[in-house]
């Protein structure tokens, strides 16, 4: 069936050799900043869409998987989260999860391209409904050099939000970074980086993994969940600490704050391995 380039986007993945269309009522906005090109669409099934630099961030429908497991896996794997970085998450939908645990005090969010974050506000404004709480704060710049500079032993949980590892987010998958992350986050202290599709980005999920342990992290594990608009439809998030497989079951299971698909028992089932990937586990 062929389809009408003026109806629909197109996500190219190369390196899967597959591609994922979605049905577009219509575009709704278009800009180039000093970073990336972002485009969002009005789509006929899954809301609207953010696009950047060709590929697509996130749509309406689904963005609850990613940003839920993103946050409440690595906060209820802390003992007692009060001190939260993001990396990236200018669409803030990270952000407004992690606010909904009580025990955090402060958020910091470092977002190289304020743009992001400002057009999430107009058209994801549900994903924003977090950014006046006064435990949020603001950062628009470069997310390495803000951990390179910040102190240590100040934050308790890292969440790296990222795109995919091109461009400005490259250095983020690197272990000169993991190292400073690992410097601030002091010993109990919990990184989650997202980590692409363990189906189609196995080598880059690997040297991931690998560059975590040479940044100074004892122990890492991947979660898998869905994520149709993603490639493959199936996606990760990886966690590096002391001690990661372990989480705090009975208060996951208690959480006082509504989610859509987080739950103890899904956190318990993402650490489940499949066999093509305890190669790269080891542990």
């Amino acid at each position: 069936m062929q389809l009408d380039p003026k109806t629909w986007f197109t996500e190219i993945c190369e390196e899967g050799g597959l591609a994922f269309s979605l049905a577009i009522k219509e575009k709704l906005h278009e800009e180039t900043t000093p970073y990336q090109h972002i485009e969002i669409y009005q789509t006929e099934a899954f809301g609207r869409l953010m696009v950047i630099d060709g590929f697509i961030m996130l749509s309406q429908r689904d963005n609850f998987f990613y940003h839920e497991m993103m946050s409440h896996s690595a906060l209820f794997t802390h003992p007692h989260p009060q001190r939260v970085l993001i990396i990236g998450g200018g669409d803030c939908g990270t952000l407004r999860e992690v606010l909904k645990h009580e025990t955090v005090k402060e958020v910091r969010q470092v977002e190289i391209d304020e743009r992001v974050t400002r057009l999430a506000e107009k058209y994801f404004p549900e994903l924003c409904e977090g950014n006046d709480d006064p435990r949020a704060q603001f950062h628009f710049g470069d997310g390495i050099r803000f951990v390179a500079e910040a102190p240590a032993n100040s934050v308790d949980v890292i969440i790296i939000d990222s795109t995919d590892p091109i461009g400005p987010a490259e250095g983020l998958f690197q272990a000169p970074f993991y190292s400073d992350c690992r410097r601030l986050l002091g010993d109990r202290g919990v990184l989650v980086h997202q980590s692409e599709s363990p189906l189609l980005h196995l080598n880059l999920l690997n040297k991931m993994r690998a560059e975590m342990k040479k940044g100074g992290f004892p122990q890492v594990r991947t979660l898998t969940y869905p994520q149709c608009v993603y490639p493959s439809g199936w996606w990760s998030a990886t966690l590096a600490g002391d001690s990661v497989a372990w989480f705090r079951e009975q208060e996951a299971a208690a959480k006082t704050f509504s989610t859509r698909y987080y739950n103890v028992d899904i956190h318990r089932a993402s650490l489940a391995v499949p066999e093509f990937l305890r190669q790269i586990e080891g542990e």
